[in-house]
């Protein structure tokens, strides 16, 4: 039988025990590698590669040894406990030798988890699994995670109470980031509200969350657009000495102006507009973003790109003129306009 989905999710969770094993196989491997995990942790319990009840079988080993599956699967260990003998990376090659350790397969014996990249329809490793009674193929899709996944992961943590808009801003990262990121960021979570019981809340997945730009660009870019004039100069020979690139923070200036632009532009409103930021913005820096937005207005923040495009190109240019302060000047030209828009 072939399982996708929430199906798939379910039965990785909680496997058949008379199982006679399964295969897992998608493009991404890192998705492959965690549903495997899932899987065999779910078969053998958490203590069971401790106890020598899993089997780890190269596909490059076995195509070598075409023994050593059958010897995995009927060997009698020292501990008592359901086994698993793992095929890792299998290709069609190794179909015919796979089914006929399935074919062999009794009650007691180990179960085979195989493992594979993206495999086609007429795959013959597919073929060996999707008509099998009690191994089925799991097929793993590109799709990011489904809230009920996102819940049931952070509920294996011990976080059950989740505001709605914490997460609606996980929903959001998980289009963001690939699978293993967002797993170590649940888990960062998870650690972050370590015998905290109040509910997860916004702010608390924006402190975890990957950072998308350095701490200090995003300071000196905040105190430009909220008018803060003498904290930029300051705030720059901080940059300075870590050696930034003057190109580069022409470009994180573009990037941080073109997103209160975006979302001044929205028909919904500023909140609306970063709602549909790519990538998400979290928490208390939503409502900052949110604010200088509302406070700019389109018509500033348009004058404001100019400058700072104006400036990129001149960076770009065979001009001679030193980059961090020119980058400064434009900062701080910023930085007037927008204390003068009220």
């Amino acid at each position: 039988m072939k399982l996708a989905g929430a199906e798939a999710n379910r039965w990785c969770a909680r496997p058949d025990p008379a199982a006679a094993g399964a295969l897992i196989y998608g493009a991404d491997p890192m998705k492959v590698a965690m549903k495997r995990q899932q899987l065999v942790a779910a078969i053998i319990g958490p203590g069971g590669e401790a106890e020598m009840r899993l089997a780890r079988i190269a596909a490059a080993d076995l195509r070598r040894d075409p023994a050593l599956l059958l010897d995995a699967v009927k060997a009698q260990g020292f501990f008592p406990g359901p086994r698993v003998a793992l095929v890792d990376d299998a290709g069609d090659g190794l179909a015919d030798l796979i089914g006929a350790a399935l074919a062999d397969w009794r009650p007691g014996d180990a179960q085979i988890v195989v493992t594979a990249g993206a495999l086609p329809a007429k795959s013959a490793l597919r073929k060996v699994f999707e008509p099998h009674r009690s191994a089925p193929a799991i097929a793993l899709y590109d799709d990011p995670p489904s809230q009920a996944e996102i819940e049931d992961e952070l509920r294996r943590a011990g976080l059950a109470d989740i505001s709605p808009a914490a997460m609606k801003d996980l929903v959001a990262l998980s289009r963001d980031l690939d699978p293993g990121d967002f797993r170590q960021t649940l888990e960062k979570i998870a650690l972050f509200k370590w015998g905290d019981r109040t509910p997860l809340a916004s702010a608390d997945v924006a402190a975890c969350a990957p950072a998308t730009v350095e701490g200090e660009v995003d300071d000196v870019l905040h105190a430009a657009a909220e008018g803060r004039t003498r904290e930029v100069g300051a705030l720059m020979r901080r940059l300075e000495g870590q050696g930034i690139a003057p190109v580069t923070l022409a470009i994180r200036a573009l990037q941080h102006f073109r997103a209160l632009h975006a979302a001044a532009c929205d028909p919904g409103g500023a909140a609306a507009g970063l709602a549909r930021a790519r990538p998400p913005v979290f928490g208390p820096r939503r409502d900052r973003l949110q604010r200088q937005a509302e406070g700019w207005g389109r018509d500033r923040l348009e004058k404001a790109l100019g400058l700072i495009v104006e400036t990129d190109l001149t960076l770009r240019s065979a001009s001679k003129a030193p980059g961090l302060p020119l980058v400064e000047r434009t900062l701080l030209r910023l930085a007037e306009l927008a204390r003068a828009r009220a």
